[in-house]
Parts: C-alpha cells; sequence; structure tokens
C-alpha cells in the first residue's frame, strides 16, 4: 500500500522479513518500541510530514531540520539518540539528469527507521520490494547497510557508463569532426564533476561510519558497510581518472585543430609568397604611365605569361628544395 496522498509513502513494522499490512499515521502514533521496528518513509514537502515531525515524532529540533532541509550534501551525526545519515543517490526519475543527485535522508535508531524523501530514490524502492518477496532486512542496521549498497550500486552504474562514453571519445578522436566531440567532452567533464561533488564527501561518511560506536550495527554490519565505503572511494577514483582523460581528450582536440589552422596558414603563406612576386610584377605592368614596355608589340602579352609561368615554377621548385613545401 502507497499513501502518498497523505505524506506517509511506507509504513511498516520489519523483524520477520515479510511485511505486515502497512501502517496508517493512527498506527505510527500508537507505535511503542516493544512493538518492534518500525520503518516510516516520508514525503518531506507533504504538509502532515512536517506536522508530524515538529509535533510528534519526538526528535529535537536539530535533527527535524536536517531531515526538511532542502539543499544538502552527504553527512551524517552520531549521538546518544540515534545516527542522522544524509545520502545521495543517482536519479532515475523520467526526464532527469544522472548525475542530479537525489538526497535521501534518514534518521536510525534500534526500534525506529525514518527515512525522508522530496524526488523518488530508486533504492528505498528496492527495499519496499525485497521487504513484500519476504527477503528483506529485518534490522535497523541491515536496513541501514541495503539502502547504502543500492544507492552506491547505482552510482557505479552510473560511473561506468561516463567511463565507457570517456572510452568511446578517446576511440574515434582521430577520425570524428571535432564540433562533434567538443560538446561530448564538455558534457562528460560537467558529469563527472557534479557526481564527484557528491560522491565525495559520501565517500569520507561511510568510512567515519565504519569506525563510530552504533549499538544497533554489527560487526558483519559494519564489515559490509566498510566493503561499501571502499567501493564509493574506488568510483570516487575512477570519476577523476574519467575526468582527467576527458580533460587530456580535449587537450588532444585542441592541438588537433591548432594543427588544422596552423597548416591552412602555412598553405596560404606559401601561396601567397609565390604570388608576391607575381602580383608585384603585373602590378608595375599595369600601371597607366608612359614608358611602359611591350605596348605596341602583339607578343608582349605572351611573353610576359611565359615569364610568369616560369616564374612560379621557378618559386615553387625553390621552396621544395628549402622544404618549405
Amino acid at each position: 500500500m502507497n499513501e502518498v496522498s497523505n505524506g506517509l509513502v511506507y509504513g511498516y513494522r520489519l523483524g520477520s522479513g515479510k511485511l505486515e499490512n502497512a501502517l496508517t499515521w493512527a498506527d505510527v502514533d500508537a507505535w511503542r518500541p516493544e512493538q518492534g521496528l518500525l520503518w516510516i518513509h516520508l514525503d518531506a514537502d507533504h504538509e502532515l510530514v512536517l506536522k508530524w515531525l515538529t509535533g510528534k515524532s519526538g526528535l529535537s529540533p536539530l535533527v527535524t531540520e536536517a531531515l526538511l532541509e532542502v539543499g544538502t550534501r552527504p553527512r551524517s551525526v552520531v549521538n546518544e539518540s540515534g545516527v542522522l545519515a544524509i545520502f545521495r543517490g543517482v536519479n532515475c526519475n523520467p526526464g532527469a539528469d544522472p548525475e542530479d543527485m537525489v538526497a535521501m535522508r534518514m534518521f536510525v535508531t534500534e526500534q525506529r527507521i525514518i527515512t525522508m524523501r522530496r524526488h523518488r530514490l530508486m533504492a528505498v524502492k528496492d527495499i519496499h520490494e525485497s521487504l513484500l518477496s519476504g527477503s528483506g532486512p529485518t534490522t535497523a542496521g541491515e536496513f541501514f547497510v541495503c539502502v547504502v549498497d543500492r544507492i552506491t550500486e547505482r552510482i557505479g552504474d552510473v560511473v561506468v557508463d561516463i567511463e565507457d562514453r570517456v572510452a568511446e571519445v578517446e576511440d574515434t578522436i582521430v577520425s570524428a569532426e571535432t564540433a562533434e566531440l567538443r560538446p561530448l567532452l564538455a558534457e562528460l567533464r560537467r558529469e563527472s564533476i557534479s557526481m564527484r561533488r557528491y560522491i565525495a564527501p559520501q565517500r569520507d561518511m561511510l568510512a567515519r561510519l565504519t569506525h563510530e560506536r552504533i549499538a544497533w550495527l554489527t560487526e558483519s554490519d559494519k564489515t559490509l558497510l566498510r566493503e561499501i565505503a571502499e567501493r564509493t572511494a574506488r568510483y570516487v577514483e575512477d570519476i577523476d581518472a574519467a575526468r582527467e582523460r576527458a580533460l587530456i581528450a580535449q587537450e588532444e582536440l585542441n592541438n588537433r585543430l591548432s594543427e588544422q589552422m596552423n597548416r591552412a596558414m602555412y598553405t596560404l603563406s606559401i601561396v601567397a609568397a609565390i604570388f608576391l612576386p607575381l602580383g608585384l610584377l603585373t602590378g608595375l605592368l599595369g600601371i597607366n604611365v608612359g614608358g611602359i614596355p611591350g605596348t605596341e608589340s602583339p607578343w608582349a602579352f605572351l611573353i610576359v605569361t611565359c615569364f610568369l609561368v616560369v616564374l612560379a615554377i621557378f618559386l615553387v621548385a625553390w621552396f621544395k628544395k628549402l622544404k618549405w613545401l
């Protein structure tokens, strides 16, 4: 059951791995820790959610403010009341750019999990579907690790896609048109920068969480979290490498463009050098003053033309001898 209309996207008591009937707001308000692990997934833009967080959730104002914050980077706060964690996941919504990453806000204790969304996040949907099938997490630690794992998995797919596109550009850079590749390289670099902006602090946050003393995180959970942190660190390195490769490809493209321009200017310079003396002679013979030789001879034009042709051939031969051609 999905009660998006009232701000409660998902609401369940976990424990057996198989979900019971979805909870309503009345069930959430009546819940007590001894009833088992509670998970509620809320729409942060809904008015009822704001009223519940500020009036009935029992959360501190600082935690409530962090859960409702619009623009935020990945971070975590661990204290005696629970763990506040903010992640960024790939935006898989229709028409959205994957690098425009969606915020995932969580507040987790041993008996209660509160997750918040402003945009649909596929990682949460994956968890919900696994719970419906009976194979989902049953503890707060398993849930936390599972969400982070799904978020990281989709980040990896986008990073691999960026690497593949950079490799494709590198393979075609010699033969493709410059005008086609330049916007592609600019787009790749923009995506890499946008991704790294959120993944780098997420890597640091995950590494820090593995060393925190969190009662509901077992050693097995911390081991999995450590592995996810390593994968995230590798994705950051892959993004840095892809960005550097795109930069090198951009420089190669600029060198090609510069080389083409230099070759064109060189050709124009050679042509100008050949025709400069020819133009000088024809200019001299074309002035309208008395004394121009050959004005009365019917063979003058032919003689001058042949002389200019011979002079041009001589200049070309000379330039070849100098290895300018």
